[in-house]
């Protein structure tokens, strides 16, 4: 089967260059959500935990159940409240406050205008006055920006709408909120952060999604993704390989077939337009659900260690090739 590796180094230098844009390590949120955008949810948790990180987030009770124990806090972003004192649940309509226990650690997620989720700017107040009504416990109050990884003028805007966010909060009368904001795109943009934590997931991965013109802080990938040899075979000219025979060998030439497919979430795509491996070597043919074929006698083939060059090649986003790996795969650090 194929395998994941990962990379204590690079995952360290990410942390140390956020923890210098945020300016401490205790405002550092990991992202751990889907599986830890396929890095690998647990194993990911414990590498945090050892470098000190105290705060994570996750989409589920399921995955906050996995890593609870090692953060001082887990923001869940999409389920039903508990009475858990290291969780804390994300509220994004009025009428979930009603049926929330009282007890829970709550965090508004304010809509500043990325219209996904969220309460309505003008709905704050009320759900505020009806926080107070139930006696339950306002943690945080957070939002989330739709543009920050790209230049316009919307990051702007969107951020003084969330600073005028925290002043209900406080003009309402409540102490001790926590307030965030900052995804890793507009973490890394930012200049200055004054914010109580920096919610980062890609870049804390090794990928640095901003456009040229912005500074452009060194990240490493953590993530690399390897198979094994499971058969070679001599081809010689003119024979063709795999489903529909796509590939017709220009001369005699050795072929290896190597265990890794789309059933481990490596994307099909088109065997005209082969995914070239690290090494520069193509996928002769068609994915197969277990299977590449490859001009190579290696006992180990890394299929790629670095996900946003995948990504052009499918013109898609480094987030959507590491979480397509499944849960399945072997991980190990290295």
């Amino acid at each position: 089967m194929a395998t994941i590796k990962i990379s204590q180094n690079n995952l360290y230098h990410n942390l140390n260059q956020l923890a210098l844009k945020s300016g401490s390590k205790n405002k550092i949120a990991a992202v751990l959500k889907d599986n830890a955008y396929g890095h690998g949810i647990e194993l990911m948790a414990k590498l945090l935990h050892k470098w000190g990180i105290k705060e994570a987030v996750v989409i589920n009770n399921q995955e906050a159940n996995k890593i609870a124990p090692l953060f001082q806090n887990t923001l869940i972003l999409n389920d039903t409240p508990t009475l858990h004192p290291k969780l804390s649940y994300a509220i994004t309509e009025i009428k979930a406050l009603k049926h929330a226990p009282k007890g829970a650690k709550l965090e508004l997620k304010v809509d500043t205008e990325m219209h996904r989720n969220g309460i309505l700017m003008h709905e704050l107040p009320k759900a505020l006055e009806l926080i107070k009504q139930k006696g339950l416990k306002l943690y945080g109050v957070f939002t989330h920006y739709r543009s920050a990884d790209e230049l316009s003028s919307e990051f702007a805007w969107q951020k003084a709408n969330f600073e005028e966010v925290k002043n209900i909060v406080r003009k309402a009368g409540f102490k001790g909120v926590r307030f965030h904001s900052h995804n890793s795109a507009s973490l890394l943009r930012s200049r200055e952060f004054n914010e109580d934590i920096a919610r980062v997931g890609i870049a804390m991965y090794g990928y640095n999604e901003l456009p040229a013109p912005f500074e452009q802080i060194e990240l490493k990938p953590i993530l690399s993704l390897w198979a094994k040899r499971s058969s070679t075979r001599v081809l010689k000219k003119g024979q063709r390989v795999g489903y529909g025979g796509d590939f017709r060998a220009p001369k005699d030439m050795i072929i290896s077939t190597y265990d890794v497919g789309y059933g481990d979430g490596l994307f099909r795509g088109s065997s005209k337009n082969p995914l070239i491996l690290r090494d520069g070597l193509p996928i002769l043919g068609r994915v197969s659900m277990d299977f590449i074929s490859v001009e190579s006698i290696k006992e180990e083939l890394c299929i790629f260690d670095n996900a946003q060059q995948v990504a052009k090649h499918f013109n898609t986003i480094s987030y959507e090739i590491t979480t397509a790996l499944k849960s399945q795969i072997e991980r190990e650090v290295i």
